[in-house]
């Protein structure tokens, strides 16, 4: 039994993740199954993959928590633009996030050009495509401004893991089902450098960067009570992409807040340490195959742990993490 091909004897018509996903108009999620009961049937597709329950679980996708959860990410994106425009500068911002965010949507919004979708659908992607490139665009124009030495995060290091588990976990092995979810899981980690930024310059205190933050949370919060929901409503619902990277992005928000708000966090001191390691690990192989590196050697000043770390112009910025 293939679960991404859900063929309906009755009608001979054929259910692809793709046209399920088109049916329900799934912005955020992972193409959509029914899990099949263990039991033996003597045919297993009919009392599953009706078209009844494809139709009840459409109307069930379209709930008040998915539309809290789209407005709040709409509304973080343009949070986030207003917070360039009005500062005119880069600060606080992680790039290495926005260049995540860039490849979730472009990997995941290409099924724009493979089938006809609902207008609501066609307006969020195309406005998170356009606005991830102009923020990309907005770097490139402020880059002086940007704080290199905070953004510290290797995005091979996320890059890599996620491709492999979009790999095995795939629903279908099709390009655009590949991508849909190697984008699933890279969503999963695409605010670690936003939060590794934000632990580093803890001294910050721009509302708009918070603001920011706390939206895109909220709504992959927002969107896991959509998954629970939906799997309320038909318990057959399986969802294995998405579930995964959305725990893994709410549990590092969820410690984002607790930071925040007590100062207590179970993850800052062991995503720094784990982000100090992979970079400490990359300048050696760096140093081994180009002769050079990013970092200088790390030097104590009163206190303090000082990394120097070279500029556009050759020259070196000065990173000091307390």
């Amino acid at each position: 039994l293939k679960p991404f091909w859900l063929k309906l004897r009755g009608s001979q018509a054929i259910w692809s993740a793709r046209v399920l996903r088109a049916a329900m108009g799934d912005l955020g999620g992972a193409p959509p199954r029914l899990a099949v009961p263990a039991a033996p049937r003597a045919s297993p597709m009919d009392p599953v993959y009706t078209a009844a329950n494809i139709a009840k679980l459409t109307s069930y996708s379209w709930n008040a928590f998915r539309y809290i959860g789209d407005g709040l990410h709409l509304f973080g994106v343009f949070v986030l633009l207003a917070t360039l425009a009005k500062n005119r500068s880069c600060k606080g911002i992680s790039r290495s996030t926005q260049t995540l965010y860039v490849c979730i949507f472009l990997a995941r919004y290409l099924d724009l050009i493979d089938h006809s979708q609902t207008a609501y659908l066609v307006f969020f992607k195309l406005t998170y495509i356009s606005t991830s490139l102009i923020v990309l665009y907005v770097f490139w124009l402020l880059d002086k401004t940007y704080e290199r030495q905070k953004d510290t995060c290797s995005l091979a290091v996320i890059f890599g893991p996620c491709c492999m588990a979009s790999v095995l976990l795939a629903n279908e092995y099709s390009v655009l089902e590949l991508l849909w979810a190697f984008s699933q899981f890279l969503e999963g980690f695409a605010m670690v450098p936003q939060y590794i930024f934000c632990y580093r310059d803890r001294g910050a205190k721009d509302l708009g960067v918070t603001l920011y933050v706390i939206c895109l949370g909220g709504y992959r919060v927002f969107y896991a009570a959509n998954w629970i929901y939906k799997k309320v409503q038909m318990p057959q619902y399986s969802d294995i992409q998405s579930w995964t990277g959305g725990i893994i992005e709410i549990s590092f928000f969820c410690d984002y807040v607790l930071s925040m708000l007590t100062g207590a966090s179970l993850l800052r001191a062991m995503v720094l340490k784990v982000d100090e390691k992979i970079n400490e690990l990359q300048d050696k192989v760096e140093m081994q195959v180009l002769g050079s590196s990013r970092f200088a050697p790390k030097q104590a000043v009163q206190g303090a742990e000082l990394r120097q770390r070279r500029g556009g112009g050759g020259k070196e910025e000065m990173d000091v993490d307390a």
